[in-house]
């Protein structure tokens, strides 16, 4: 276990922004994990989790107190069943399903971060989402202060959203379980029309895990969603905002305030949430309150390739970051009266 004082932060979130904290311990296995949460609460400090820091928003000033770098590695196959410690880089955990002929996250590749993340943010994309695989939820209860398995049912998986994130400070995610399928090489069936429409498929056609796989990267890359150091449409946290999810009575005022603004021929998107409850696009709203790819002027923009993404274009803070995100939940507020809410976990800061 590594430790490190005044240690920085910044080189550790895909945003490269924030200031450093009071203690960055690097933690490599389990029980690692565990004595380092555990000191933390037996000496009330503030204790800040980092994985592969994708979905982190940090303050300038930086963290006061210990932050914890979850490094754990493991990934374990047995027929169908997957299990992955918290600190396995994703992406490379995806290929790796993909190479052993099994369906069920391959349209999730690309997606920066630890796999610890996923069930906490029920992480999804291109028609998958990981709560249709992940069967359980390792994870130490600060709050009982043991180990727990915690089945899928017991996870509140929703869009973007889990008992994990609802409950912050109870559990810290050690090991992830999921129950994947041998589709005899094939994908699981096509969801996403976008992706659907790159293979040149209908919606639940299944083709060949590596064409999957390598279509959403290609889609994902257009978009400046596949981090590359020397992007800087990629020094993002990806979508910076979640779907909005309204309520027919919300959904109808919305379309109300589109033909008014935009005219009766336009049609704002609009997908199954739900009973009662309709998803719309947030990067819809944002291009249509004024806010098109590349906005901005400052040293943090929206991407020149997809307009739900804020990027350091190399010199931002993460004031400049946030004041950008503020004009932006701003503008599509006054436009359409939905109020955006930022998807990435924000640390000493708020919009």
């Amino acid at each position: 276990m590594q430790e490190l004082n005044d240690a920085p932060l910044a080189p550790l979130t895909t945003f490269r922004l924030g200031g450093p904290a009071t203690r960055l311990i690097t933690a490599t296995t389990d029980a690692e994990v565990i004595a380092a949460v555990r000191e933390a609460d037996d000496t009330g400090t503030s204790l800040l989790i980092i994985g592969g820091g994708s979905n982190l928003v940090i303050g300038d000033k930086g963290f006061a107190g210990t932050a914890l770098r979850i490094a754990t590695a493991g990934f374990a196959l047995d027929g169908t069943r997957l299990e992955l410690a918290a600190g396995e880089v994703w992406t490379d955990a995806v290929a790796r399903t993909v190479e052993a002929g099994l369906a069920g996250v391959e349209c999730l590749a690309g997606i920066p971060g630890s796999a610890g993340a996923t069930p906490i943010q029920n992480v999804g994309a291109y028609g998958q989402e990981v709560s249709s695989t992940i069967t359980e939820v390792i994870a130490y209860d600060r709050r009982a202060r043991e180990t727990v398995t915690l089945p899928n049912a017991d996870c509140a998986f929703s869009y973007r959203h889990s008992r994990f994130k609802a409950d912050p400070e109870r559990y810290v995610v050690l090991r992830v379980r999921f129950e994947l399928e041998d589709a005899d090489g094939l994908s699981a069936p096509i969801k996403y029309a976008e992706t659907a429409r790159s293979l040149g498929v209908g919606p639940g056609d299944r083709v060949p895990l590596a064409t999957a796989r390598e279509t959403v990267l290609k889609l994902r890359s257009g978009k400046g969603m596949v981090l590359d150091p020397e992007d800087h449409d990629t020094w993002s946290a990806g979508s910076f905002f979640t779907n909005p999810i309204l309520t027919d009575e919300e959904f109808a005022a919305f379309h109300a305030r589109v033909t008014e603004r935009l005219g009766s021929e336009v049609v704002p998107p609009a997908y199954p949430a739900g009973e009662g409850h309709t998803k719309t696009s947030a990067a819809w709203l944002i291009d249509k309150s004024g806010f098109p790819k590349g906005y901005g002027s400052g040293p943090a923009r929206i991407s020149t390739k997809h307009t739900l993404a804020l990027t350091n274009r190399g010199l931002a803070t993460t004031e400049d970051l946030l004041a950008l995100a503020r004009e932006v939940v701003a503008g599509v507020h006054d436009a359409f009266g939905i109020t955006l809410v930022n998807e990435p976990v924000t640390v000493g800061v708020e919009l």
